[in-house]
This record gives structure tokens, sequence and C-alpha cells, in this order.
């Protein structure tokens, strides 16, 4: 993920309570059915991801696997 102000060519955008985002179109096909949400607890302040095409994921929750 990265911020971005402007939609470039071709990328789809969502936007719920006046919070805008871009998705690559190289990577529609491997977010289909996700769902993406904000979290904060004591600790930290970051952005969930629940994808129901996961077979796998990373240690550090960067990084995933679909089939």
């Amino acid at each position: 993920m990265e911020f971005a102000k402007d939609k470039k060519p071709f990328e789809d955008s969502v936007e719920i309570d006046g919070i805008t985002v871009f998705i690559d179109p190289a990577a529609v096909m491997f977010l289909v059915g996700s769902e993406m949400d904000w979290t904060e607890d004591k600790f930290s302040a970051s952005f969930t991801f629940t994808n129901p095409n996961e077979t796998a994921r990373c240690g550090c929750g960067e990084s995933f696997s679909v089939s």
C-alpha cells in the first residue's frame, strides 16, 4: 500500500465514509471478496485485511499467497 492523491488510468476506486481507496488493475483479481478495516489499540494503528482467497501469509503480515 501507498498513499495516493489522484486516480491513475484503469485503477478501480472504492469510497466508504469519505475515504477513497485506489486499486491497481493487476491486483484486482487477488483482492476480490477482501475486506479492509482500520484497527487501533494501545500499541499500533493499522489497516487489517481479510481475504477469503488467501492460502498463506508471512509472519509480518506484509504479503500473502492466493490459490
